[in-house]
């Protein structure tokens, strides 16, 4: 089992370190002409496929790059917008690749911070005395594991 991420969580649910070790994003990249048929929103900055869902391209995935160029957040490499950049009749074809985005800094604060929350409500409704809360969750596609130090400081 392979380590993705590690957080280091305070005891007020401040996030003190983050480690980040992603294994190779799973990208789609598809050469598509005009329209597009994909509905494409923008959402947190990023521009993510709102509907539609074709050839490993996902609802949710976001536009990583536009014609073999990185695109940063909602704009091209070139520094236009890329809704409009592929609103756009005169810049196809257009080979567009898709992938699952990177969470940003405030993204893991927010997971880090909710994490804890969850953890604390759990140490609470516990029906076991003195219960250290939620050692691991577990889904389909990972694990979470809790891990606390023995000192309280």
């Amino acid at each position: 089992m392979a380590i993705f991420s590690v957080y280091v969580v305070n005891k007020a649910g401040g996030l003190i370190y983050h480690l980040d070790s992603y294994a190779p994003r799973a990208e789609a990249e598809k050469t598509f002409s005009y329209p597009l048929d994909l509905l494409l929103k923008l959402h947190d900055e990023r521009v993510l496929v709102a509907f539609g869902q074709r050839d490993g391209i996902r609802v949710g995935h976001a536009v990583l790059a536009i014609n073999g160029k990185d695109v940063n957040g909602k704009y091209t490499a070139d520094g236009k917008e890329v809704l409009e950049y592929l609103g756009n009749p005169a810049n196809y074809p257009v080979s567009v690749r898709f992938g699952r985005p990177r969470l940003t800094s405030n993204e893991k604060l927010m997971l880090a911070s909710m994490f804890h929350s969850l953890f604390a409500i759990g140490s609470q409704l516990s029906p076991e005395q003195g219960s250290s809360g939620i050692e691991m969750l577990e889904t389909d596609t990972f694990k979470l594991h809790c891990f606390q130090t023995l000192t309280d400081n």
